[in-house]
C-alpha cells in the first residue's frame, strides 16, 4: 500500500471527543466504538487496526509496548502505535495533528510515537 496520510484508530481508552476533533480537521480518525471494538482484547484492537491499514492511538502503554514487541521479534509489519499520555482531549488532538501534519504512512510503519 503506498499512501501518503496516516489514519488513525483509536481503542477505547481513548475519549471519542479526540477523533471528532481529528475529523473536523480533516483527519481519517476512527475509534473503537465506531468500529463496533468495544470490549475486544488489546491483540485484537491491534489486530483490528492492522487489518485497517491504521495506526492504532492508544493511553495503555504497557499492554501495547508488549504486543509491538512480540510483532517486532516475530517479522510482523503493523501500521504504527501512538502512545498517548491522558490528557485533555483537545491537547491530545494537538499533539496527534502535529505527527499527522509531518509523518507519511510510509514513514509509521512498525514505528512507536509517544505524545
Amino acid at each position: 500500500m503506498n499512501c501518503l496520510f496516516i489514519s488513525l484508530y483509536l481503542d477505547e481508552d481513548v475519549n471519542v471527543l479526540v477523533a471528532d476533533l481529528l475529523r473536523a480537521k480533516g483527519f481519517d480518525a476512527v475509534t473503537a466504538r465506531d468500529a463496533e471494538q468495544l470490549r475486544a482484547t488489546d491483540a485484537e484492537q491491534f489486530a483490528y487496526a492492522i487489518s485497517q491499514a491504521r495506526t492504532l492511538v492508544t493511553h495503555n502503554r504497557t499492554d501495547f509496548e508488549e504486543l509491538v514487541q512480540s510483532y517486532f521479534d516475530s517479522g510482523q509489519m503493523h501500521y504504527g502505535a501512538i502512545f498517548a499520555v491522558r490528557r485533555s482531549p483537545q491537547e491530545i488532538s494537538q499533539r496527534l495533528i502535529s505527527i499527522l501534519n509531518q509523518v507519511t504512512f510510509d514513514e509509521m510503519k512498525n514505528q512507536v510515537r509517544y505524545i
